[in-house]
């Protein structure tokens, strides 16, 4: 059977010829829909990686073409960070690069969507002009847990950021002519066993929570895509679930997109057609074989699959291999890599600046410590890895910055990673750019710290600088021991430096290159300043410098929670890295087969607000060279909703930025509410010393809703609303008040 459909598609390029032969337009969809036959329709629904719909290696997928009919045959390639693919290709010499972008956690640091929406737009020039026509980007689940493997590609532990922040990310893709995709939809909050693990979760915190940044994102940024997850939801595979894909997504939220699996390829193909998955991604023989037997007998309709179709089709007409755009391969990666490092700048979190340790005196000698001083993470592990011409190092960076550094200790650790990836490439056994390009292998463990020389580096340089890093990846969560908490050779390095060199009045100062949060109290009062620039892409070395010499004055905040301890989440629980420290491995299995979210709406900064829990440092947490003040708070109630505004006045001596966050307390009374929840967000322009700037907020009635399951609608209640405006969920600088005069309700399905 699938031989003779293929047979069918082949020869159909010779009826291509034909006079007058129906060929596919943006205006004739529902034509072409009605004359394929079902083998047709059914190859179109049913993704491939077979070379003649892919084009390059490395691609994630295509769509098969019709030839017959004008259809041609598309691809998507992976993200998030930048466009992920094997840089070789079989008709070429030249190896195609791309820019290696800060990753989610970095980018949505910034709590800029403007500046985001920029970032995205040089990575849809290169999905543009290196002729593929869907991004599989952006990642936005919600950071549920410190230890999920793959938050690095994800924006925050709030709903509003996460789906704001997403929303700007999917048009500047998108203002390329291309497909942004957004995913992992929904629940996809660990990797262990992702593919089986059934998410059971309560409606309201589906729908606050875990479903809440999607909509935003659909609603604001209108992705072209939507990749549903692996995972089961309350019993039954996202990628299958009609209420998911069809009754929420489709008829509450009215997107229009196309609907694609993630990649596996699950025996409920017709059930995951019929339920509103459009595309089986990457597609095989065995699901095509599926579906035309459904079609054999009876059980998939022509209709339900003319409905998929229409939104395929809706999509290839946008690409560019439609319009058949002469792509380049030759985008400007040298202008992105100056963008990166901007972003990048604007991004970086500084936790700790005690006594004005930074910026830095400039031309000042370093000893820079850690292995990650030479082999910086810039990206992840897996389908969000990018294979960039270059990742900057601290010893290159801050080098060109004017800094003397420690030449015998950057030798140091110079030789011990050329020998460990030597090493590797040695006993390998695949090419090792192909492992490469997938992020595995490459990053190098810790030395022992070279102790015989510290007293004499200490004597020599002015400030000492470690480097903590951490890779994280796609397919694993994350260990307490030695990942989240640090190995015994990170808290060697950092208590022996910090001992040596305040014992002779010198500053420490830790760079925290990581993908995920880790443990920070036990260490953090042993040092003078840490910076966090997460894995900050290939030029984010440099971004480092930037903020060290103060080119750059930090205004990043925390996008999510640093607690004292991970098990101070609720959904420590109830995840697979759990239990630990030396409990038994037995303890794991709850969450194998199925995770309970038995923490419904607490999550981070909800739970630690509310339930007055100590953290290390507090959600949209961030520190400045220089101070702001906040005055003029205004707060209106409008016929739907409110609005607000607040004066931001830069009260140091440097010029910076600083973002204002917009809480919102309910009136007590029905449903139970956290303390506090962000409603909206906004990031002044750069003030100079006494400059100020007034920001203004709209938050309809809506987006101050609660779920209540026992009538299955959203609930505005009557009562009188605080609004905060803060530097943090902690450090609130001004308040106001408005009063909704009657209750609100909105209805929506009894699903999920």
């Amino acid at each position: 059977m699938i031989k003779k459909v293929l047979s069918v598609i082949a020869m159909s390029l010779v009826a291509v010829m034909s006079f007058g032969q129906l060929r596919l337009r943006p205006d004739n969809i529902e034509e072409i829909v009605k004359a394929m036959t079902d083998e047709e329709i059914a190859s179109l629904l049913v993704g491939s990686k077979e070379p003649e719909f892919y084009f390059f290696e490395g691609t994630a997928a295509g769509v098969r073409g019709i030839p017959r009919l004008g259809i041609p045959a598309t691809i998507s390639c992976d993200g998030p960070a930048g466009l992920h693919f094997y840089p070789l290709r079989d008709n070429s010499d030249d190896t195609f690069y791309c820019t290696a972008f800060p990753v989610g956690t970095l980018s949505a640091s910034s709590w800029d969507p403007d500046l985001m929406e920029l970032m995205a737009g040089a990575m849809g020039d290169e999905v543009h002009e290196y002729g593929v026509d869907m991004f599989l980007g952006p990642g936005m689940n919600i950071h549920r847990s410190p230890l999920c493997g793959r938050n690095f590609e994800y924006f925050s532990e709030d709903p509003v950021l996460s789906g704001r922040m997403a929303a700007a990310y999917v048009r500047g893709i998108q203002n390329n002519g291309v497909t942004a995709t957004v995913k992992h939809y929904a629940a996809n909050n660990q990797e262990t066993n992702r593919t089986e693990n059934d998410a059971r979760i309560d409606q309201r915190a589906l729908r606050e929570i875990y479903l809440k940044n999607f909509e935003i994102a659909i609603k604001e940024g209108h992705p072209g895509a939507l990749m549903a997850s692996y995972n089961k939801l309350n019993g039954e595979y996202v990628q299958q679930s009609f209420d998911l894909l069809t009754t929420v997504l489709r008829d509450e939220w009215g997107y229009d997109g196309v609907v694609l699996t993630d990649h596996g390829a699950k025996e409920g193909t017709v059930k995951a057609a019929k339920a509103g998955c459009d595309l089986m991604q990457p597609g095989n023989e065995e699901e095509l074989e599926r579906m035309l037997d459904a079609v054999k007998k009876g059980t998939i309709t022509r209709a339900e699959l003319e409905r998929n179709a229409r939104h395929v089709l809706r999509y290839i007409v946008s690409t560019p291999r439609f319009q058949e755009y002469k792509f380049s391969n030759d985008p400007d990666l040298k202008s992105h890599a100056e963008l990166a490092r901007k972003v990048a700048g604007e991004s970086i979190v500084m936790l700790k600046n005690e006594g004005g340790t930074l910026p830095l005196r400039a031309g000042a000698k370093l000893a820079v410590y850690g292995v990650g001083s030479e082999d910086f993470v810039a990206v992840g592990i897996g389908s969000g890895h990018v294979v960039a011409k270059h990742v900057a190092n601290m010893r290159e960076s801050l080098t060109d910055a004017g800094f003397e550094l420690n030449q015998d200790l950057a030798g140091y650790y110079k030789a011990y990673v050329e020998l460990d990836h030597a090493t590797k490439r040695v006993a390998g056994a695949m090419d090792w750019l192909m492992y490469e390009s997938w992020g595995y292998g490459k990053k190098v463990s810790e030395p022992d710290v070279p102790l015989n020389q510290l007293p004499q580096q200490a004597a020599e340089a002015d400030v000492a600088i470690v480097v903590i890093s951490r890779d994280a990846g796609e397919g694993n969560d994350r260990s307490m021991i030695d990942d989240y908490e640090l190995t015994a050779r990170d808290r060697k390095l950092i208590r022996l430096v910090s001992d040596e060199y305040h014992a002779k009045g010198k500053k420490v100062v830790v760079i925290l290159n990581i993908g995920g949060v880790i443990e920070s109290v036990s260490w953090k009062n042993l040092v003078d300043a840490i910076l966090l620039p997460w894995q900050p892409g290939q030029e984010g070395a440099y971004a480092v410098a930037d903020v060290l010499t103060g080119k750059v004055n930090p205004s990043g905040k925390l996008t999510m929670t640093f607690p004292v301890d991970a098990l101070d989440h609720p959904s420590s629980a109830n995840f697979p890295a759990f239990p630990q420290r030396g409990e038994s491995e037995e303890g794991l299995r709850k969450n194998i087969d199925y995770t309970e979210y038995a923490e419904g709406i607490w999550v981070g900064y909800r739970h630690f607000t509310t339930r007055e829990v100590p953290v290390s440092y507090p959600f949209g947490y961030g520190l400045s060279y220089t101070t702001f003040q906040y005055s003029k708070p205004v707060v209106k109630a409008t016929a739907d909703g409110f609005t607000a505004s607040v004066t931001v006045t830069n009260t140091g001596s440097v010029a910076g930025k600083e973002v204002v966050e917009v809480y919102v307390s309910a009136p007590s009374g029905g449903l139970e509410k956290p303390s506090r929840e962000l409603k909206a967000f906004g990031k002044t322009k750069s003030l100079a010393p006494g400059e100020s700037q007034s920001l203004s907020f709209t938050v309809p009635a809506f987006d101050l809703a609660s779920f209540n399951e026992a009538v299955s609608a959203w609930e505005t209640a009557a009562g009188k609303y605080q609004v905060h405006f803060g530097s943090s969920v902690e450090d609130i600088r001004a308040t106001g008040s408005f009063k909704v005069k009657k209750a609100r309700f909105w209805e929506v399905h009894n699903v999920l």
